[in-house]
């Protein structure tokens, strides 16, 4: 499972981007997380997730923190 950064998270439309370790940037779902009330994310927080492919382009769905 991959893994990767948050870079930029707006937690009133709950959506954002990640970088991969190889620096590629990811758009999130972040109605995708799992985890009991989370309810955003901070940039500098490390994630894990399933890697889609939608509408053309790379998203991250069902993240799973690894670090708080």
């Amino acid at each position: 499972m991959p893994q990767g950064t948050i870079r930029h998270f707006d937690p009133e439309t709950r959506d954002g981007s990640l970088l991969l370790d190889d620096r590629t940037e990811v758009a999130i779902d972040a109605t995708s997380i799992e985890g009991g009330g989370l309810l955003y994310l901070r940039i500098g927080q490390r994630v894990r997730f399933d890697l889609v492919e939608e509408a053309g382009r790379k998203v991250a769905r069902t993240l799973r923190l690894v670090t708080f």
